[in-house]
């Protein structure tokens, strides 16, 4: 019925001339009453039909309800019959799917096409985003072999701040006041985790504690951040080669690019590659308070995985580059998932210098046996808590940590 009903509208569009949303209503709805004198439908299905076929001319066919459902936040498809969801960290098998892998083919040439990119046989793999934000990857045959893939990861509508990761129970409001700290003392952070632990999610909340009288670049593969209240915000996204395979703008050169533009901080949302000695050395020329993210195990684990991403790029002494290291990154926070699927934050450590050639970790917060962060230790270098005017409320945090009697206020 439905592919029925979009072939009958499809012959009625005068495709020479703009469809506005309420014209394509209109005369879906039109279509719908013709097709009820032959076929009797109850109100029911003719709302459902209605919606389906909107859907399906100007939107993501039968993604767009699992995009407007704030419970889904991760949509995985595996060839057109295939869709799986996740809700409350939890995977599960969507009954629907699309009609064909052509109209697979269509949805994921509009998404990509919609974040201006471009995806075919040569240019196969591609990550894009939605118009609200959300993150787009795209695999096609013959790389993938079973069909083609897309997996949308979706973002919260309103605000990500760190008292709205405290309501998700990622952690707690001593925990958010202490990361609120770091940022106006201007650490520099780095957050690693593994895929979908909630890097980006995290470094939303806590760029959200930046003044907002700074002038912030953030750089990313696809721009997914979402500052709030910050005017003097410049967003630098990379750019693919073209099909000739020239005009590519990669995440180093924005590194560069920004270094040039007099910011207070600079954000990247994700280290891959060589790009990490750029970060570095942005971190290490007077950027204090720069935060990017990472894909690791441990804080102990980003370390060895930043070594590996600088030496991508560039032949250097492992001593030398674990010297930048020590110097550019004050603190490294790490996040993972719990057994019951939760996103947590599990390690914070401070980089205190060298030791024996090696990198220095200074635990902390470490997860317990509990499943509860807890205190190791206080922070080595107060420095620049003095210097940026957070001492007297990092001081209360401590006494507060210690004595466990009253909530913080964030």
């Amino acid at each position: 019925m439905k592919e029925l009903l979009k072939q009958r509208v499809m012959e009625k569009l005068n495709f020479s001339q703009e469809i506005s949303d309420e014209h394509l209503k209109g005369v879906i709805q039109e279509e719908i009453m013709k097709i009820s004198e032959e076929y009797p439908l109850l109100l029911s299905d003719k709302i459902r039909l209605n919606q389906e076929v909107f859907y399906a001319l100007r939107r993501l066919d039968i993604l767009q309800d699992l995009l407007e459902d704030d419970s889904v936040t991760e949509i995985m498809i595996n060839g057109y019959k295939n869709i799986f969801i996740e809700r409350q960290g939890k995977l599960h098998r969507y009954p629907g799917h699309f009609s064909d892998n052509e109209k697979l083919y269509q949805v994921i040439q509009q998404v990509a096409s919609g974040a201006n990119r471009m995806v075919n046989e040569r240019n196969p793999i591609v990550d894009a985003r939605l118009n609200d934000g959300s993150r787009v990857n795209i695999i096609l045959p013959p790389i993938s072999i079973d069909g083609a893939t897309m997996t949308i990861r979706k973002f919260a509508k309103e605000p990500m701040t760190l008292a709205w990761l405290c309501e998700r129970e990622a952690f707690s409001q001593e925990i958010a006041k202490f990361l609120k700290i770091l940022v106006r003392a201007r650490y520099n952070i780095f957050i690693s985790g593994g895929t979908g632990s909630g890097k980006t999610t995290l470094l939303n909340g806590m760029s959200n504690c930046i003044p907002k009288d700074e002038r912030i670049i953030t750089i990313e593969d696809s721009a997914e951040l979402k500052l709030n209240g910050i005017d003097n915000l410049v967003r630098l996204e990379m750019r693919n080669a073209n099909a000739a395979g020239e005009n590519q703008v990669d995440m180093k050169e924005l590194i560069k690019a920004a270094l040039r533009s007099r910011p207070d901080r600079i954000i990247v949302g994700e280290v891959r590659g060589e790009e990490a000695l750029s970060m570095l050395n942005a971190m290490n020329t007077g950027h204090d308070g720069s935060i990017s993210t990472g894909h690791a195990n441990s804080c102990k684990d980003m370390l060895k995985r930043i070594e590996t991403m600088v030496l991508m790029g560039v032949d250097m002494p492992v001593e030398a580059i674990r010297g930048q290291m020590a110097s550019a990154i004050d603190v490294i926070i790490h996040l993972g998932r719990s057994f019951d699927g939760s996103r947590k934050l599990m390690e914070i450590s401070e980089i205190t210098g060298m030791a024996a050639s090696q990198v220095a970790l200074h635990p902390l917060f470490e997860m317990n046996e509990d499943d509860e962060l807890t205190m190791r230790s206080e922070l080595c270098d107060q420095k620049k808590l003095k210097e940026y005017g957070q001492y007297e409320a990092y001081q209360k945090l401590m006494e507060s940590f210690k004595a466990r009697d009253q909530p913080v206020e964030i």
